[in-house]
């Protein structure tokens, strides 16, 4: 079992305050929902577009080059990305729809990704939003051994050089989902009382994993050898590319919001920190490339975190609306909003902050 840390801090008070009534009264003078709308479905159509039709594409024998099937793998890796960003991210925190079904079946996308809707809940919703960069709480800054994301962590000698390779390790990511990871943290949750809080249970989450896995190596491995005029090697190639493209966004995004040079890595006294948990947040997060449309659209909005981890409930699609009302409401109460301009600037960062922790 966890023992959970209490966030208090009077003074803050009146910041948390006005921040929620601000935020509450732009959705109450435009007539907004706070879930997604029309174009969020229709971003998930196409980003469901991309994940399918290039496998259709090889597995209907319409692309035969070996080359161009190489390219398709590609592109099914941002597909994939596309979906955990857009997609499944925004169902699993309730904000797509104001539908639970629909949020509860988009959010099952994952399990035919390779992945596992509670465990991403346990660790994402319940861990990470909670206790954000804190040492022993948030599993996004425990990654294996050969990998250092906190000054509180244990520093090895190998991690004088993590700035060089922890991109090659960032794209293994979902294949440590896929193959590993899933298996054994349906253990580990139980035993945090992760799944009760979530509503489930050990032998629910074990089967699950283990039947929805079946189904996924039957789509993305028997289906294929069956179907394609291809050896094992190929498809070996084909699927690791497949989960490195999506692994190597996914980590790389996420990376970017929180091991930064700017965000605090706070260790709490007597089982409390001295901030509210919104303070904290604001302390913790950082948003990059805010002005990128683009990269916005694809990354579910996730380059507005100081947003999203302040305002879970809220769909992507209003981020760059409420982003003002955050930063104006923060610098009124002298507070931090951490932001880079672009998102080279904010991998230029991240760099230098893998280089300071191995150091």
């Amino acid at each position: 079992m966890i023992t959970p840390i209490r966030f208090k801090n009077a003074e803050q008070a009146d910041f948390v305050k006005t921040l929620r009534k601000r935020v509450d009264n732009y959705f109450k003078s435009n007539n907004l929902r706070k879930t997604g709308g029309f174009s969020l479905k229709l971003k998930a159509v196409v980003m469901l577009l991309i994940y399918t039709v290039p496998y259709f594409l090889m597995i209907l024998g319409v692309i035969t080059n070996p080359w161009v099937m190489w390219a398709m793998c590609g592109i099914m890796g941002l597909g994939m990305a596309g979906i955990g960003f857009a997609v499944m991210h925004d169902a699993n925190h309730g904000s797509f729809s104001s539908k639970k079904w629909v949020n509860d079946f988009l959010g099952f996308s994952i399990n035919f990704l390779g992945g596992n809707v509670n465990n991403w809940k346990a660790q994402h919703n319940l861990l990470h939003h909670s206790y954000t960069n804190i040492e022993g709480y948030d599993e996004d800054i425990a990654p294996a051994g050969i990998l250092r994301f906190s000054p509180h962590s244990e520093k090895k000698k190998i991690h004088k050089y993590q700035f060089l390779y922890a991109w090659f390790f960032y794209g293994l990511m979902t294949l440590s989902w896929t193959f590993t990871k899933d298996f054994k943290d349906v253990f580990r949750y139980e035993k945090m009382g992760l799944y009760k809080q979530l509503k489930t249970s050990l032998k629910r989450e074990f089967w699950l994993v283990f039947a929805t896995r079946i189904f996924y190596f039957f789509y993305m491995v028997a289906i294929p050898l069956m179907l394609m005029d291809i050896s094992i090697w190929q498809l070996i190639v084909g699927f690791f590319t497949v989960h490195y493209i999506a692994g190597f966004v996914l980590a790389c995004v996420f990376q970017l919001a929180h091991v930064m040079e700017d965000t605090d890595f706070p260790l709490p006294e007597d089982g409390s920190v001295s901030n509210q948990w919104a303070v904290h947040q604001l302390q913790t997060t950082l948003n990059f490339a805010a002005d990128n449309k683009w990269l916005s659209w694809f990354i579910g909005g996730l380059n507005f975190q100081v947003e999203h981890h302040l305002f879970p409930n809220i769909s992507h699609i209003h981020y760059p609306k409420i982003a003002p009302i955050v930063e104006a409401t923060a610098k009124e109460f002298g507070l931090p909003y951490f932001s880079e301009n672009s998102f080279r600037r904010a991998l230029s960062s991240h760099a230098r902050m893998l280089y300071q922790l191995g150091r």
